[in-house]
């Protein structure tokens, strides 16, 4: 109780902190504007303030997601965007402040008259303070238009290609190609055609193996029902296999019983079932071309963080291959703190790990030569290929979306490896 209120307290403060500084920016940024103007413009942006902190109090009691869907995703992501956009106009205000601050300070030890520099006029006839505010107000506008502009990402999908080098791979498995695709987020979905589309993308590789690693759904199985019919299309020679995410098993959402979430997860295991996926809970399969094999491990969620599920098992996925001569191994586990926190260290033989999980957090930016999304102070590895001594991790940033109906930098993805 005491934990709950000092939270709800702290978040109070850092909201206040927030409106504070970008009422600051808006005031300030319009400090040579004329009364009149100055007045509408303040009233216009308290009013849209008052309006966001609304929403998000009686966002549940609006049933957002029954709203036409251009209507949903213009203002999911006006919402995310606009808190966001305060965050940033936020912290060039904080920033302004303790510049403003130390060159006090410094002016003070100095001997030198200690004014606050405000009156310090760069070449654009404005003072430094008014600069940042404008500067502030333009990032936050841009931060605003970029989330909007992302909702037209959430179906470009993006194919990324992979060589994986494994020196035990059998000959018989050597090009063998296989397709990753993590995080479909059925419930999130709205185009039938958008999502087709990314179907094809993957039959026109001509996948030796299809591997899914989880979260089908966003809370219930039925949210997948629509589409079946398109994910049922994917086939490859060497079958499609998929794992459970933390989405799948229904945590999020408040069922009438224990039944009904337990039916729930049966419900979804059928579906994988109708669509010709193989779901491996806690176990392995052997994948046999010719004389040779390797080995396929799927295991049930598993996180080494404390708010999601941990019933991945690895000694019962992994139970029996000791005693085998299966040169390579392939895990698919969802979450991708799983590899530090079990496989790296208790399972070395394992080769390649495929996970999901963290979408990039559909924000961010990735580039041939550098790669950053707020996601990363989370998660150590959050997307694309690591590698630790001859072990490698694959994450995949996700088919579909959650929360923010679009992304921005970091595109839906569906991975292509080749084994040599």
């Amino acid at each position: 109780m005491f934990r709950n209120r000092t939270s709800v307290l702290i978040l109070v403060a850092v909201a206040a902190f927030v409106e504070y500084y970008c009422f600051t920016a808006v005031n300030v940024a319009l400090r040579s504007a004329n009364a009149t103007l100055r007045s509408a413009l303040l009233g216009f942006y308290v009013m849209v303030s008052l309006f966001a902190w609304f929403s998000i109090f009686n966002f549940r009691g609006w049933h957002v997601a029954e709203w036409p869907s251009t209507l949903k995703n213009l203002f999911m992501a006006f919402m995310i965007g606009f808190f966001v956009a305060k965050i940033l106009m936020a912290t060039f205000m904080l920033l302004d402040d303790l510049r403003r601050l130390f060159t006090w300070i410094a002016r003070h030890f100095t001997g030198v008259a200690p004014q606050l520099p405000d009156t310090e006029v760069p070449a654009a006839g404005i003072s430094r303070s008014t600069f940042i505010a404008r500067l502030a107000l333009i990032v936050g506008g841009i931060t605003i238009g970029g989330f909007g502009y992302g909702t037209t990402n959430r179906y470009r999908y993006k194919i990324k290609r992979e060589r994986i080098r494994l020196d035990k791979l059998p000959e018989s498995f050597r090009g063998m190609k296989i397709v990753q695709i993590s995080d479909i987020h059925s419930g999130s979905f709205d185009n039938r055609e958008a999502v087709a589309h990314g179907i094809e993308l993957i039959l026109k590789e001509q996948p030796d193996l299809i591997l899914f690693t989880g979260d089908l759904v966003n809370d219930k199985a039925g949210e997948i029902e629509p589409y079946k019919d398109i994910f049922s299309r994917l086939k490859a020679p060497l079958g499609v296999y998929a794992t459970l995410g933390n989405h799948d098993y229904g945590d999020y959402v408040e069922w009438p019983s224990r039944e009904a979430k337990v039916a729930n997860l049966q419900a979804l295991k059928q579906h994988h079932a109708d669509m010709g996926w193989r779901l491996l809970m806690n176990e392995h399969v052997l994948l046999q071309k010719g004389a040779d094999s390797i080995a396929l491990i799927g295991v049930e969620n598993w996180s080494a963080m404390a708010r999601f599920p941990k019933l991945g098992d690895m000694r019962k996925a992994y139970a029996g291959l000791e005693n085998q001569n299966v040169p390579v191994k392939i895990l698919m586990s969802h979450d991708p703190t799983h590899w530090d926190a079990q496989i790296r260290t208790g399972y070395p033989d394992i080769d390649l790990t495929l996970s999901g999980h963290t979408h990039g957090m559909q924000f961010g930016l990735r580039l041939p030569w550098m790669k950053w999304s707020p996601v990363q102070y989370m998660y150590r590895q959050w997307a694309g290929l690591y590698q630790e001594r001859n072990q490698y991790l694959y994450v995949n940033v996700g088919y579909g979306f959650l929360g923010y109906p679009g992304r921005l930098g970091i595109l839906p993805e569906i991975t292509v490896f080749e084994l040599v």
